[in-house]
């Protein structure tokens, strides 16, 4: 099929998951990841309506900056975030979602006050609290979202996960877990910033709506198996 066609596919069924749930569709943000793919690929999605991308590799995303800029597009980093290369993304993604430890919140204010900006993010949980996993356990959850504060060039938005690989059924548990945890954070933070909940993937988006998303990322069912560079 067509990237636009796929596309299209995907945003069926958001919406019908958005229906089951009783939430307005337009309000979940569906995000292209683009790990991997060329640029002539990604146009085709820009065509039928994409504007928000998703890279997980800092280089990557730099090589690619041009055909942000080009065509108006956000992107958002959505990969472990080495700190040596951070001034890669910071400044230019418009979320940087996989924020984990201390040293990269350190790291990224200082970047963001050098550049003059306020750098949004999102904290990863390791929400299955697997040990070859990023992401802040439950446990240190709270502690690490109050310690942001201390950053006056990071403006914390919610909250992301990758959960354990599984059939979409299964992680349900996960993502409702997760929603609990936001709900909980967003009632310390405020509803005016705090608004994002970024989970689930190709193959578990529509369980991840009716659980409470706000932002889905897809990537293979938009562009198909990918292929390294």
């Amino acid at each position: 099929m067509r990237i636009a066609d796929n596309i299209a596919c995907v945003r069926s069924e958001m919406d019908a998951a958005a229906a089951r749930a009783g939430r307005d569709a337009k309000k979940i943000e569906l995000v292209a990841v683009s790990k991997y793919q060329p640029t002539e690929r990604m146009l085709e999605a820009v065509e039928a309506g994409i504007r928000v991308f998703g890279e997980n590799h800092a280089q990557e995303l730099n090589e690619k900056k041009t055909f942000f800029e080009l065509h108006g597009c956000k992107v958002h980093f959505i990969g472990q975030l080495q700190t040596n290369k951070i001034k890669y993304v910071c400044g230019f993604a418009g979320l940087i979602e996989s924020v984990d430890r201390q040293n990269l919140a350190s790291q990224l204010n200082l970047r963001a006050e050098a550049s003059e900006v306020v750098q949004d993010i999102l904290i990863q949980v390791n929400i299955g609290a697997e040990v070859q996993k990023g992401g802040v356990t439950d446990g240190d959850l709270d502690c690490f979202a109050d310690s942001l504060a201390q950053y006056p060039h990071l403006r914390l938005r919610g909250l992301m996960c990758v959960p354990p690989m599984a059939e979409a059924e299964r992680a349900r548990l996960y993502f409702r877990e997760m929603r609990r945890l936001f709900e909980r954070l967003r009632e310390r933070f405020g509803t005016g910033t705090f608004d994002t909940l970024s989970m689930g993937m190709s193959h578990d988006f529509t369980v991840a709506i009716e659980e409470g998303a706000t932002q889905v990322r897809v990537g293979t069912r938009i562009f198909g198996a990918r292929d390294k560079l």
